[in-house]
């Protein structure tokens, strides 16, 4: 029984290797190479390298891009959509005269040949990074803060690549990102973040008044907003106690006029004057009641 399984076996995998080298000759093979990575900055050129080793007549190259969806590059011998205008080959690399933010993602390019053994498929695969320098960040400065309170700053880029750092300045001196490390005319209670952008003063005092700025920098370019004026005042408590006296006196004052006029009797001669008036009223009807009455009987 073993040596009968054991010779099943063997005739299944000599069928296997049969029906394997029958495809191999008939479609060929496919043959994926290496996964490079390239970097460029926007705006200049790059070269986008398809590893084959060399052209012949009979060889048939593809250029794709990968993503959500499949789009050709380079197609039936020519370049496809806008790279028309601004790429050209070179053998089987395509090389990019002004590469955009829009170029980057992943390239597949797809070389085939006939081959002694059928239909020769090699593909190379390329991820195109592009790096972009920051735009001018938007800055967020509140224009006024009092004395001891809570205030952030907000600087922001949606642009440069990679992630740009940010630095903020004061009457166009850069705040150290260690305040304990900065001059004496400024307030050590800030906290400034280089990743996010923020700069908050935990308690702002008339020492941080001043134009703020903001500069996004990467590995590419650096650009800073336009300065805004943050004007810092200490609370006016003296002010506030004067404004409350002032409103305690015109109430004291309203309710003294009140007292006199209701002592003088205003409210009451007012009130008499509605009777009297009521009464009169009543008196006219019934005296017109009576006439039209009498006109009646007689």
């Amino acid at each position: 029984m073993a040596r009968r399984s054991r010779h099943r076996l063997l005739l299944l995998l000599l069928r296997y290797l049969v029906v394997a080298l029958g495809y191999h000759k008939a479609y060929g093979f496919s043959a994926p190479k290496g996964h490079q990575v390239v970097t460029a900055t926007e705006y200049q050129e790059v070269i986008l390298a398809c590893k084959y080793p060399k052209k012949t007549i009979s060889s048939r190259l593809e250029w794709k891009k990968l993503g959500r969806s499949v789009s050709f590059v380079y197609y039936q011998q020519a370049l496809q959509g806008d790279f028309k205008d601004r790429a050209e080959m070179i053998d089987f690399s395509i090389r990019i005269k002004n590469v955009t933010r829009n170029d980057a993602g992943k390239y597949r390019c797809e070389v085939s040949a006939p081959s002694e053994q059928g239909q020769n498929l090699e593909e190379d695969t390329v991820t195109l990074e592009v790096l972009v320098a920051p735009a001018v960040p938007a800055c967020e400065v509140p224009n006024s803060a009092l004395s001891g309170t809570v205030v952030e700053l907000r600087c922001q880029d949606k642009e440069g690549n990679p992630a740009p750092e940010y630095t903020w300045f004061k009457d166009g001196v850069p705040l150290s990102e260690n305040p304990k490390l900065g001059s004496q005319s400024t307030n050590s209670s800030y906290t400034m973040n280089t990743k996010s952008g923020t700069l908050q003063f935990n308690t702002v005092s008339k020492l941080d008044s001043g134009e703020y700025s903001c500069e996004a920098r990467n590995s590419v370019g650096h650009r800073r907003c336009p300065g805004k004026r943050m004007q810092v005042d200490d609370l006016n408590i003296s002010g506030i106690i004067a404004a409350v006296v002032v409103v305690a006196l015109v109430i004291s004052v309203c309710g003294l006029g009140v007292c006199y006029a209701q002592r003088k009797g205003y409210f009451s001669k007012e009130t008499s004057f509605q009777k009297s008036s009521s009464s009169s009223k009543a008196t006219t009807m019934s005296e017109n009641d009576f006439k039209h009455t009498k006109s009646f009987i007689i």
